[in-house]
């Protein structure tokens, strides 16, 4: 089945105690879409200016990703510099030039109207609400957000919620888009804004989610997914996004979408998660087999008995 993100793409300038580098492809929609291509056909929508060659759109079809979506604008593509320090949890930011990425509406092919699942990446919310309304027949929309929406844009991003099924944030954003520090009371609170899960990233501390009552089958009770120990991590960037595309491009893979299939899809989110951080940028995501992927998730099954 297919899958649209809507998102950016970048060139980014990162340092971490691993090294540095300059001007690699990046963004939430590069880094969701390749993690997403090994699972489902997928589709994007983005936007990119005149620095954006043959060679990096030769990244994306490579993996038999759709890019007519990619709209070309005059100017320079989104770009973002960032530095990790002691904690790898945490990017320091340099910069952030939103160059074309500032002008960004998103417009969505006639040929992607057919699309069955659909992601809407970190962007200004009312974007994300128009995109959704436009797509009517999809089956299932993921969401993502960050704090910078969550402050300034907290009403624009409710009515947002409530167009969408799942949303994949972090622990902090949790407790900042419900005005709890309790993170389950935190959870439920944000289910009533109405996504009927809620998948929530702790880092290298694994994912949790939690379930609206009476979305995707019985029960309530949440379930927590570990992470794989890494050796050494390179690039932090971007973990959240390959998460995102592991976890919606299984879902995308599957013919039923339960309570079970979400729960095995955090591990193959998290198996998506552990190969991106291995090497800088999208690096290691573009080098990936379908086996390497099966070998790891099958050292998670292992590790926790995953029936």
């Amino acid at each position: 089945m297919s899958i649209l993100v809507v998102g950016s793409i970048a060139f980014d300038d990162i340092t971490s105690p691993s090294g540095s580098v300059k001007n690699i492809l990046g963004g939430a929609a590069t880094y969701f879409a390749l993690a997403a291509s090994y699972f489902s056909a997928v589709r994007v929508v983005a936007v990119v200016g005149e620095d954006f060659g043959p060679e990096h759109e030769n990244v994306f079809r490579r993996h038999g990703i759709d890019t007519r979506g990619i709209e070309r604008a005059k100017g320079k593509t989104f770009r973002w510099g960032g530095s990790y320090f002691d904690n790898l949890n945490e990017a320091k930011t340099d910069f952030t030039d939103l160059n074309v990425f500032e002008t960004f509406h998103p417009e969505i092919p006639k040929e992607y109207e057919d699309t069955e699942f659909l992601f809407l990446a970190n962007i200004q919310p009312t974007l994300q609400a128009n995109v959704r309304r436009k797509m009517n027949g999809v089956r299932l929309t993921g969401c993502d957000t960050m704090n910078y929406w969550i402050n300034r844009t907290r009403k624009e991003l409710a009515e947002t919620l409530k167009l969408v099924d799942l949303l994949l944030i972090n622990d902090t954003e949790t407790k900042m888009l419900a005005g709890e520090p309790n993170l389950p009371r935190a959870a439920n609170k944000v289910l009533a804004m109405g996504p009927k899960a809620l998948v929530i990233k702790h880092g290298e501390y694994g994912a949790t989610i939690f379930f609206r009552e009476g979305s995707f089958g019985i029960g309530t009770h949440p379930f927590r997914a570990p992470t794989l120990p890494i050796e050494e991590v390179k690039d932090p960037t971007g973990a959240g996004d390959s998460f995102a595309g592991g976890f919606m491009g299984y879902l995308a893979s599957q013919t039923e979408l339960n309570r079970e299939v979400l729960k095995r899809a955090l591990f193959y989110g998290g198996v998506m998660g552990s190969f991106a951080v291995e090497r800088f940028g999208t690096e290691r995501l573009q080098s990936l087999t379908r086996e390497e992927i099966d070998a790891r998730f099958q050292v998670f099954r292992e590790l926790t008995h995953l029936d």
